[in-house]
């Protein structure tokens, strides 16, 4: 199939502030490609430091009037966008398809994981309810509330268009803060479609603002005064620098980065059922996944019989346009990502790793010029090799073999990065030492992408997160607020004389 009739490759992707599409002005534009054909789609104009601080602006403006507004109508505004969110979700999908190149099915997943995240804010009154003790010393009650922070700001990555946004948003804006969206430039589009159906939900003018844009938009959110919280999802080295930098200029940062996911095999488990998970989650959206599986760790005798069965899979992969309703795997989102991958791919067999399966080199019928890869096998792999060390974010898994289920946990543990893992077997207590030894924030016991549920929240260990609360759920409401306490007592309980000691519960 080839781009969709909307996209040509003049029109123009622009930004959304203080309640209306607003066009490009600084005269720099990118070019946004449809991935199974490879043309050129359209254009993302890109950001000036004037337009973001226009945008701030708004955010800044619409906050004070939206912070006062009760909850419960927050959550009302937040229902209709659910109810408005289920009623274009596949539209939403299929931008996401067109733009970024994961099959439909995988975008319209997508889609509802961030309605859940969406129906988790809804129950903002709930979440924002603080403690009250009465009587703490003779007279005095105690309470705790817990307030928005102001302008806050998410800067999400391409791989995800509508549901990162959707881990941040939804969640900040329920809370009574107003905030500026920068989405990956490689697929702008879904973005515009959530500000439209926010604002037709009811959301007042300046509460949701979307920039698009590069480093220059990134780093003048980052710097801006009165943005006074950024969430972030990418790549680790720019994870770290936007974490350090934002700590630097008084932000609150939760900064989620890379990623190495292993599944841990044990001789035990249901090798179908293993075979199954491994292909889902190795080549799923083409791996172009934080939470993918990129390793298998095959214990024991495993290997031997699990590897065949992986080729075979691998090499039957259907590989087609996204739109096509067979497709199991789609394109890469650009051309550079394509040679990044398929260069990793020379690599590992330059560091000895044995090809059991070359995805490089796949061509798809009637998609001549699209940026596509095959699934690739590899076998024999060993931690000093860089295609285990680094995250390849391709549809690439190497294959490990260990000895026993501690070389397996020591493997894991030592990798530098933290973010999701999961361990097939049969064996109860080799799952409960698992989840309590692994070193690692997101596990799953055979559960293949153990991705939390929106009431859970998401984030992993070590150099996989920079911050110290986890996206959504109850940990994302406290980031994107901030507790008061309040002490108070009336006159008729207030003794005379001052007082000089330290207050103690009398």
């Amino acid at each position: 199939m080839g781009a969709p009739e909307a996209f040509t490759a003049t029109t123009e992707v622009g930004h959304f502030i203080a309640g209306r599409a607003v066009a490009g002005r600084s005269g720099r534009r990118q070019p946004v490609y449809h991935p199974a054909s490879g043309a050129v789609a359209r254009q993302v104009a890109l950001a000036s430091v004037d337009e973001v601080n226009a945008a701030v602006a708004a955010a800044q403006a619409a906050f004070p009037a939206w912070a006062d507004t009760p909850p419960i109508r927050r959550a009302r505004v937040m229902q209709k966008f659910l109810e408005l969110l289920n009623r274009h979700r596949d539209a939403l999908a299929a931008i996401i398809t067109a733009e970024h190149g994961k099959v439909f099915s995988d975008a319209q997943g997508e889609v509802t994981r961030g309605l859940e995240i969406v129906e988790f804010a809804c129950g903002i009154p709930q979440l924002l309810k603080g403690d009250y003790s009465e009587q703490v010393s003779t007279g005095i009650d105690n309470w705790t509330m817990r307030q928005p922070l102001g302008v806050v700001a998410g800067v999400t990555p391409f791989n995800f268009p509508c549901m990162v946004p959707c881990w941040m948003f939804p969640v900040a804006i329920a809370a009574g803060n107003a905030f500026v969206l920068k989405p990956s430039e490689r697929d702008p589009s879904a973005s515009l479609l959530l500000a439209d159906l926010l604002q037709q939900a009811g959301l007042p003018d300046g509460v949701f603002n979307v920039v698009q844009g590069d480093k220059l938009a990134v780093d003048t959110l980052l710097e801006h005064p009165d943005v006074k919280a950024l969430s972030f999802v990418g790549s680790t080295p720019i994870a770290q620098h936007l974490y350090e930098t934002g700590a630097r200029h008084g932000k609150r940062v939760q900064a989620l980065g890379g990623a190495k996911n292993h599944l841990v095999v044990m001789p035990d488990a249901d090798l179908e059922q293993v075979v199954d998970a491994l292909i889902g989650a190795g080549y799923g959206s083409a791996g172009e996944r934080c939470m993918a599986i990129s390793v298998a760790v095959l214990v024991g005798d495993v290997a031997d019989r699990v590897v065949p069965m992986l080729a075979e899979r691998v090499r039957a992969l259907k590989v087609r346009d996204g739109m096509d309703p067979e497709a199991e795997m789609g394109p890469i989102v650009t051309r550079q990502a394509l040679e990044r991958i398929e260069g990793y791919v020379a690599l590992g067999v330059e560091e000895g790793a044995t090809l059991v399966v070359d995805g490089r080199g796949c061509r798809v019928p009637g998609c001549e010029g699209g940026f596509f890869t095959g699934g690739t096998l590899f076998d024999h792999v060993t931690p000093a090799m860089r295609i285990y060390r680094e995250e390849i974010f391709g549809p690439v898994l190497a294959c490990m073999r260990v000895p026993d289920f501690a070389a397996a946990l020591e493997l894991v543990n030592a990798h530098e990065f933290g973010n999701g893992v999961a361990l097939f077997t049969g064996d109860g207590n080799v799952a409960r030492e698992f989840g309590r030894r692994v070193q690692v924030g997101m596990v799953g016991i055979n559960v293949p992408i153990p991705v939390p549920m929106a009431w859970q929240g998401f984030g992993g260990w070590k150099k996989s997160l920079f911050g110290d609360m986890h996206a959504y759920g109850e940990e994302g409401v406290r980031f994107y607020t901030k507790q008061k306490s309040i002490m108070q007592r009336w006159a008729g309980s207030i003794g005379k004389g001052a007082e000089f000691a330290m207050p103690t519960a009398k």
